[in-house]
């Protein structure tokens, strides 16, 4: 008989899983280099999987290398009924419910000290640790979800409204929520993930949109890339000129301005102007903005200028959300060891 030749695309697919196989029975045999090529193609989706869950960018490093461990460690019980993905997300998530559950979290830096009389705020807020995740380390994040369940797009699941709303719900309801609407996985993904039932995922999932529904702004759609960067260019124009009216006519009507992890947030055009005007810009002060992205987002890392030095001093970084052609939310991250992480010094000249 003749020879058979399997169709191209069916060829390269069969020429795909015995070069994983191959990759497999090598990284169980211990071969370091292996394993890495093995993960390294899930490395910075599931860094962001934990950051969604934990709200910090350090504590998703952490648990992405306890990941990464555990999976070296337990190689050889990977059986091959789900992907390697999903293997890899089902030690992931657990890691991370683990250390929430435990309070297992990296010591917090003391909360800053208040120098100045702060107007009184619109809210009381408990203390936000959340960080902001700088945009560089989304590069290699797929950007389609994996799965027909996805409910958000990556710009949106990563925003930093989405992640501060996801800290308020339940580990597990966090968990459901992020494997079913973000990324997509079955119903019984999720279960066999979390070891429970369908019925008991679906439950949470149900209570999780429910209260992200609350705890989530009103959806005003995403703004398109070059209006966010004009209105982001006039926010911190305004900004470095001092002129706090220009600032103020920028926002929405109910826009926020918040402080994490000081736990006063002030919200409307009268609290953030007085805030603006009897606190960041009392005396002779004045800033400059330098551009980033932090959750998919226009940021600035913030730096101060005062009569007593020709030295710009790290003062924060500033995160705005845009709203059509308005800001509705900026948060100033004080904790300056931020900046390190979006490549950018302490000092400017």
């Amino acid at each position: 008989m003749g020879a058979h030749f399997a169709p191209p695309a069916v060829s390269t697919f069969l020429e795909g899983v015995i070069s994983v196989t191959d990759v497999l029975v090598r990284a169980r045999a211990g071969d370091g280099e292996a394993f890495r090529e093995l993960v390294e193609p899930y490395r910075r989706e599931l860094q962001v999987h934990c950051y969604r869950m934990l709200g910090s960018v350090q504590d998703a490093e952490d648990l992405l290398q306890e990941t990464l461990l555990a999976a070296w460690r337990g190689l050889g019980g990977f059986a091959g009924r789900s992907t390697l993905r999903t293997w890899l997300y089902r030690i992931a998530t657990n890691r991370c419910l683990n250390a929430l559950r435990a309070g297992d979290r990296r010591i917090r830096e003391a909360q800053p000290r208040i120098e100045v009389d702060l107007p009184q705020p619109t809210l009381w807020a408990e203390p936000s640790w959340l960080e902001p995740y700088p945009d560089a380390l989304l590069d290699g994040v797929p950007d389609t979800a994996p799965g027909p369940d996805a409910r958000y797009e990556r710009k949106e699941a990563i925003s930093l409204a989405f992640v501060a709303a996801m800290q308020s719900l339940p580990p597990r309801q966090r968990a459901v929520l992020v494997l079913r609407d973000v990324l997509g996985f079955r119903a019984s993904e999720v279960a066999e993930t979390l070891g429970t039932t369908e019925d008991s995922v679906t439950s949470a999932l149900k209570r999780a949109r429910a209260a992200l529904a609350t705890a989530l702004p009103a959806p005003s759609g995403l703004p398109d890339d070059q209006r966010e960067r004009e209105v982001a260019a006039r926010f911190a124009e305004a900004f470095e000129g001092g002129d706090v009216d220009a600032i103020v006519g920028m926002l929405t009507d109910d826009a926020w301005l918040r402080m994490p992890p000081l736990p006063l947030e002030y919200q409307g055009h009268a609290a953030i102007h007085e805030l603006l005007r009897t606190v960041a810009f009392r005396g002779i002060r004045r800033y400059r903005l330098v551009p980033t992205r932090a959750n998919g987002q226009p940021a600035f890392g913030s730096y101060l200028y005062d009569a007593h030095s020709p030295t710009g001093r790290a003062h924060g970084l500033l995160v705005v959300t845009v709203a059509g052609d308005r800001v509705s939310e900026f948060t100033r991250f004080v904790n300056n060891s931020l900046l390190g992480r979006f490549g950018l010094p302490r000092t400017l000249p």
